[in-house]
């Protein structure tokens, strides 16, 4: 069957029984309602994708809506409209991983710390663990060799970016990311034997 549309006709819209890959071409020439079909089609496919990746109900349904409208925005880039199932889940996908990573956090908390009348305040047991962490982290800095320490120091204690500490030492971007590489790795070799000592 060979479909022609015309600006005055709409066989496609009036004819449910149109392919997909049918209906793609023709909501690649401004037919919305030859996409309102194809989005009919898919929205629950679309959801599911969503919600699989969301879990949540209300996001997966708002996330389906903008996969939608933006696969009819960029419904003039697919080249293959075969591919439109394939192509729209993948836009689906995204949208979804988009979604969970531009999310707060969630905290769990455990019944026993609501519990707990004053959270502020550490256990001793907890506190002397903290010391002793400090120290030992302090002394396995303290055997590093100067350019392994100042490395570590700049990066972890005085929140420099890598770029910032390139300009710093003076070396290229690579070369600091291979220095962190090294001290850390030298870092907990001397706290392992701080450890065992």
């Amino acid at each position: 069957m060979s479909i022609t549309l015309s600006i005055t006709e709409n066989p496609i819209t009036e004819n449910v029984d149109a392919t997909n890959e049918e209906l793609v071409l023709a909501a690649q020439q401004g037919e919305s309602e030859a996409f309102g079909e194809l989005a009919r089609r898919f929205e629950h496919m679309v959801y599911i994708v969503c919600w699989r990746r969301l879990r949540n109900h209300d996001e997966a349904q708002e996330v389906a809506q903008d996969v939608l409208f933006k696969a009819f925005e960029k419904i003039y880039q697919l080249q293959e409209p075969a591919a439109f199932p394939g192509w729209l889940r993948s836009i689906a996908v995204r949208q979804s991983i988009n979604r969970s990573m531009r999310r707060p956090p969630t905290i769990a908390v455990e019944p026993h710390t609501i519990d707990r009348p004053d959270c502020r305040h550490t256990a001793p047991m907890d506190s002397l663990l903290v010391k002793e962490r400090s120290s030992q982290l302090q002394e396995g800095l303290g055997r590093l060799a100067s350019l392994d320490r100042s490395t570590l120091l700049a990066f972890y204690f005085n929140g420099r970016s890598l770029l910032e500490m390139s300009d710093d030492f003076a070396a290229p971007v690579g070369t600091i990311k291979r220095r962190l590489h090294v001290a850390r790795k030298r870092l907990a070799a001397e706290l392992e034997y701080l450890q065992a000592v």
